[in-house]
């Protein structure tokens, strides 16, 4: 028995929908629009207690005095230092160590994948002591060393995890009669594997950059006080003042509004292969 629903029943349904979705949005893109307003007011605008969204002077000099205060470009190259590790790492080193898991049968395979999924398991929280423990005893603490080497190592199992489940869902016959032609298991990664997973890797690629992008416990903790080490993270959280303090706001605003841009990029440029590499790796292994 089929009930037809009216057209008024359907209207109603169809508002309430739309009037959710749009109040989510606006509740989301509230904070980048306050971000950037907040960024083109001057210091007696920010004190205002009613919400300006469009300030009465535009401020745009903010954009040109916070290179005279912060030195922006350094920080962006600090940055990038460990932003171009994270990448490498997760698109080379997890994706070789996801298909060692996913496609090569060798001795302990099954019980070093449970070892490594328990890895994920740890909080974080645990594990910065001994990780700083370690590090001072390399002589690395204050370097770049301990945020570029275990990024260059593919340290992050999540990704290994995702690698692993995208691979197992490839055909085995392509390797199979690959190996038949006498390819090695390098060749079978790079010619096989790697062509026939761009969602995954373009997956991978795009979260790299926004843990590296974003870190600030990690640079904070090995980076310290040295401020020509010092990442964008660290450089915004240097332009805050004294509690109370309004007159650095626009400022930490415009840092802000730098590293939102770049994510913001990404995100658009990467998202279709992000939401499809997510759901393919996830559901299939």
């Amino acid at each position: 028995m089929y009930v037809t629903e009216s057209k008024v029943s359907r209207w109603s349904r169809q508002s309430l929908i739309y009037g959710l979705l749009i109040a989510g949005g606006l509740v989301v893109l509230f904070p980048l629009v306050w971000t950037f307003s907040t960024s083109l007011k001057t210091p007696d605008q920010v004190t205002m207690r009613s919400v300006q969204l469009i300030p009465d002077q535009v401020a745009w000099s903010n954009y040109q005095e916070i290179f005279d205060i912060a030195p922006v470009f350094l920080y962006f190259k600090n940055t990038m230092i460990i932003v171009i590790a994270s990448v490498f790492g997760g698109l080379v080193t997890c994706s070789l160590a996801g298909y060692a898991f996913a496609r090569i049968n060798f001795p302990g395979r099954n019980v070093l994948f449970l070892i490594l999924i328990g890895t994920m398991m740890l909080p974080y929280v645990v594990q910065i002591i001994p990780l700083f423990v370690l590090f001072d005893r390399l002589g690395w603490v204050g370097t770049f060393l301990p945020l570029v080497v275990p990024r260059l190592l593919g340290h992050n199992a999540f990704y290994i995890f995702l690698y692993r489940q995208f691979f197992r869902g490839l055909p085995s016959e392509i390797f199979d009669a690959a190996r038949i032609d006498g390819t090695s298991e390098i060749g079978l990664w790079w010619r096989m594997a790697l062509p026939n997973s761009k969602p995954v890797l373009a997956t991978m690629a795009i979260f790299s950059f926004q843990f590296a992008w974003n870190d600030f416990l990690n640079p904070l903790i090995y980076l310290g006080s040295d401020q020509s080490k010092w990442t964008m993270a660290l450089g915004l959280n240097g332009l805050q003042g004294f509690e109370g303090e309004a007159s650095s706001l626009p400022m930490m605003m415009v840092m802000s509004v730098f590293m939102l841009l770049p994510m913001l990029a990404i995100f658009a440029i990467g998202q279709r292969y992000m939401v499809q590499g997510v759901t393919v790796s996830g559901l299939k292994g």
